[in-house]
């Protein structure tokens, strides 16, 4: 087929849809079917292919691939399609091993093989420091191997790589930049290790290192959250479909750890057995919301959290005992009440059923006691190059102070002790910051300090004490640093900043900020914490200027 005829030449539809796109002044309406190149993929993994220029989003669709697609919606500069047929297939794309993937929203890149997911992930790097963060980044012949021109079909453009979610960013990116950028990695085993002598002058701009992947990238998790529904049959417990609050029934998850598979099917079974209800997100009646499970990948020990809606859980004492004879790595089993209207897993209110309040595990050589609400990385394996990553980019010798902004429970802050003279750690969250203590005590680190509050009003008092860091470490949520702790950073003057993100585009901003401020961003590492999903980490090093 001529590949320009991409258009209306192209489109097959027995509705008049001629005139009500000849209306809204569109090359396209909803229900006509059209031949579309896909020539990028946007951040959450849809596949984006053009119409006389407007730009389609098509669910499932790979880069370098040709399909038919069903006009689905229509924006004014934008819209969505669903996948029809595969015209032309890439070479990237496998079948999803999962027998729910289609259904199921909990990975988006299964129909992708790992390699390329990879190089996307980089090349999605890439794109938001160019575009949001207006930032160099180093090119083919400047140091870095492995330089692949394929790339470029795996990266989205503009409005593909773009940090906006919501329709006016959207649209925003769409009339922005599309240039496809022939630039990405190989991913090659061990590749990101550096040294100082890898570390280029200011004019040669940013190098980005091949994403660090998983040798097994499946089975990583050590967390599995799963809501609770009711069909005629029982309690059903798995993941919701794509898009909706529709809960698909699952036995298996490729991406969680074995047993926690196990341990969420006996518990539903149990449930069944004594008539235990289903939370019913409509009516706000029914008991059983979550199934929360965690494992210590180190040690094997599991906690069960049930949250539930009330207090009062029928035939407790027998459910417990069937949970005890089952399943004997289950060391703790909590309660976790949840009677708001909401779409938040957790209430205010945990309280220990049976066993223990934490389970542990390690990190490299470093204990963590785990609790029912405790945020820990769910991917320990990985959680190891990360932590290793942020070590080797803030340059310990021993004697240096280290600021831990963000510290949760303390985990890059222990790390970070086992190399540094002093470490400080601030957290907004009051529990957050108990489980960090209690972390530093297991550890025998008595050179961690831990305070509750927000970084930027908590950092500068310790600089009126007199507390002066070498290198300040930064692990934000998605949002991002608040502008005050990047201010409270470039009045602070740190040696060193390393930012640790899971947010491409806020980490773009953030950096921009930084820069502008008098720091130089010298090199970051994507590392691959979530395979099969589009989410990605990545940690980052800047020197002050």
């Amino acid at each position: 087929m001529n590949k320009k005829r991409s258009g209306r030449d192209s489109r097959r539809s027995s509705k008049p849809a001629a005139a009500s796109a000849a209306i809204a002044d569109l090359p396209v309406a909803k229900n006509d079917e059209v031949i579309l190149e896909i020539i990028g993929m946007t951040h959450d993994g849809e596949g984006v292919g053009r119409v006389e220029g407007y730009t389609l989003f098509v669910q499932g669709a790979l880069p370098g691939e040709k399909v038919r697609a069903k006009v689905l919606k229509t924006k004014k500069q934008y819209g969505y399609a669903k996948l029809l047929e595969l015209v032309e297939r890439s070479r990237h794309r496998i079948a999803p091993p999962c027998p729910i993937y289609d259904q199921c929203g909990g990975c988006q890149l299964q129909h992708m093989d790992y390699t390329a997911q990879l190089e996307w992930k980089r090349q999605l790097v890439i794109d938001n420091l160019e575009r949001i963060g207006k930032l160099r980044v180093v090119r083919e012949g400047s140091g870095v191997e492995g330089a692949s021109p394929e790339a470029g079909a795996l990266s989205g453009q503009a409005d593909a790589a773009a940090a906006g979610q919501d329709a006016s960013d959207r649209e925003a990116q769409v009339n922005g930049d599309h240039r496809n950028n022939s630039t990405g990695l190989h991913h090659e085993p061990g590749a990101g290790i550096i040294s100082t002598g890898l570390y280029q002058e200011p004019e040669a701009g940013i190098i980005v290192r091949p994403t660090l992947g998983m040798n097994e990238p499946w089975r990583y998790r050590n967390k599995s959250q799963v809501p609770i529904g009711v069909t005629e049959g029982g309690l059903i417990g798995g993941f919701y479909a794509r898009g909706s609050h529709r809960i698909v029934d699952m036995e298996t998850c490729l991406i969680q750890h074995e047993h926690n598979d196990e341990v969420v099917r006996r518990v539903k079974a149990i449930g069944r057995r004594l008539g235990i209800t289903a939370y019913d997100e409509e009516s706000g009646q029914g008991l059983l919301r979550h199934v929360v499970v965690k494992i210590g990948f180190a040690t094997g020990e599991m906690m069960i959290v049930l949250v539930t809606n009330g207090e009062r859980i029928p035939r407790m004492n027998e459910w417990i005992t069937a949970i005890r004879e089952e399943l004997p790595a289950v060391v703790s089993v909590c309660q976790n009440i949840n009677t708001r209207k909401t779409n938040v897993i957790f209430g205010d209110v945990t309280r220990v059923l049976w066993g223990r309040e934490v389970i542990h595990d390690y990190i490299g050589d470093v204990k963590f006691a785990i609790s029912a609400r405790s945020f820990y990385q769910v991917n320990p394996a990985q959680t190891e190059v990360l932590y290793g990553k942020t070590v080797e980019y803030a340059g310990l010798t021993g004697e240096e102070t280290v600021i831990d902004a963000y510290c949760g429970i303390g985990t890059i802050s222990l790390f970070l002790a086992q190399h540094a003279k002093k470490v400080y750690g601030v957290e907004i969250v009051k529990e957050a910051i108990e489980d960090a203590r209690a972390n530093a005590e297991l550890n025998g680190m008595a050179h961690v300090e831990f305070e509750v509050g927000a970084s930027e009003d908590v950092i500068p008092r310790w600089k009126e004490q007199g507390i002066e860091a070498d290198v300040i470490v930064v692990d934000p949520p998605r949002k991002g640093c608040d502008p005050r702790l990047l201010e409270t950073i470039l009045q602070m003057k740190p040696e060193r900043v390393v930012y640790v993100s899971c947010n491409p585009s806020t980490l773009a901003r953030d950096l921009r900020v930084l820069e502008d401020g008098g720091y130089r961003t010298v090199e970051v590492t994507p590392v691959d914490m979530f395979p099969h999903t589009t989410h990605i980490e990545n940690v980052v090093l800047l020197l002050r200027d």
